[in-house]
């Protein structure tokens, strides 16, 4: 990175990274690493998806991060009963006072934001599921045969409870696929889960303020595509994404404890988020490094675990940690 625009826009990403925690701070304790992964998402054109049990504040953690951006944000609760008009908008006859020339009239759904909060996604049927992951892919909605664009940036971030099965809907993998990351929140340690008890329980004036323009993040997101890439960290990242595809060449553990692999879409997102995260930490250039720290959001979503897996109680995570490290 040579150019003296781009150096001058990484030094302010840094500031920009600063400050994003130490506003969201006012309102999220810890969770340090899934923000920062929502970050680069955001700063990737990635969509999230956040799976954790009741209460660790995964509504919080995306409300605190729209107030953070000079975004237009949404919330969609799924429900079993959503319908996909509920989120795209619909058709409406229209009958103008004057001549009582009727006509239809176009209302825009919930999805028409920058931001999306799809709280509790698995909730609704595979129907309306689609109708948001359509959006999500191709950044517009059809209906009536007319196209409406989606204003940029357009960043959904979606929720998931592991716990509840009944009466939902798991996301297919084909759909999941959409999802640049997928985030699994933990519970706090021991000093963290005193902060918010603290600071639930009393009076909590500090809110964050918004940082960010819609400009900025345009530019921060022009940034990452220009950010270079040697060859050897592009042919890692390939190299690491086809290790988890069974066949002849794989290593015997992939076959045993491997059903499915990751497809292209898995490359791609492992280098976009390696150069996101490397210019975040303030470096100019991409390293295998940064290329590892991604392997677990991006692709945890992404292998399907063979029954033999399952049965031995061998997780994806403990699959991509052997990979890894061969």
């Amino acid at each position: 990175m040579t150019d003296q625009k781009d150096i001058l826009l990484l030094e302010k990403l840094g500031e920009m990274k600063s400050n994003f925690f130490n506003e969201i701070g006012k309102s999220v304790i810890g969770q340090h690493d899934v923000l920062n992964h929502i970050l680069i998402a955001l700063l990737c054109k990635g969509h999230t998806l956040i799976v954790g049990v009741p209460g660790l504040a995964k509504t919080l953690i995306i409300k605190s991060m729209s107030e953070l951006l000079d975004l237009n944000f949404n919330r969609i609760q799924f429900t079993p009963d959503l319908m996909p008009s509920d989120i795209t908008g619909t058709e409406v006859i229209d009958e103008a006072k004057s001549s009582g020339k009727r006509t239809f009239r176009f209302f825009k759904g919930p999805i028409f934001s920058n931001i999306i909060l799809a709280d509790e996604i698995n909730r609704t049927p595979p129907k309306t599921q689609a109708a948001l992951l359509e959006a999500m892919q191709e950044q517009k909605v059809t209906t009536a045969g007319k196209t409406h664009s989606l204003d940029q940036p357009f960043f959904v971030l979606a929720t998931q409870n592991p716990i509840e099965q009944e009466g939902t809907y798991p996301l297919p993998e084909a759909q999941l696929d959409r999802f640049m990351f997928n985030l699994l929140i933990d519970y706090p340690n021991r000093e963290e889960e005193i902060s918010i008890t603290k600071k639930t329980t009393s009076l909590n004036e500090l809110k964050p303020q918004k940082i960010i323009s819609k400009k900025e993040i345009l530019d921060f997101q022009g940034l990452v595509l220009r950010v270079p890439m040697a060859d050897n960290v592009i042919e890692y990242a390939v190299d690491l994404v086809s290790s988890t595809r069974p066949g002849k060449k794989a290593k015997k553990f992939v076959n045993d404890h491997i059903e499915w692999g990751a497809g292209p879409r898995a490359t791609q997102s492992l280098i976009l988020g390696a150069k996101a995260h490397a210019i975040l930490n303030g470096n100019p250039s991409v390293n295998i490094d940064d290329v590892k720290k991604m392997v677990y959001p991006v692709l945890r979503h992404r292998v399907i675990p063979s029954y033999s897996a399952d049965a031995e109680g061998v997780s994806v995570d403990e699959i991509l940690s052997k990979l890894i490290n061969v």
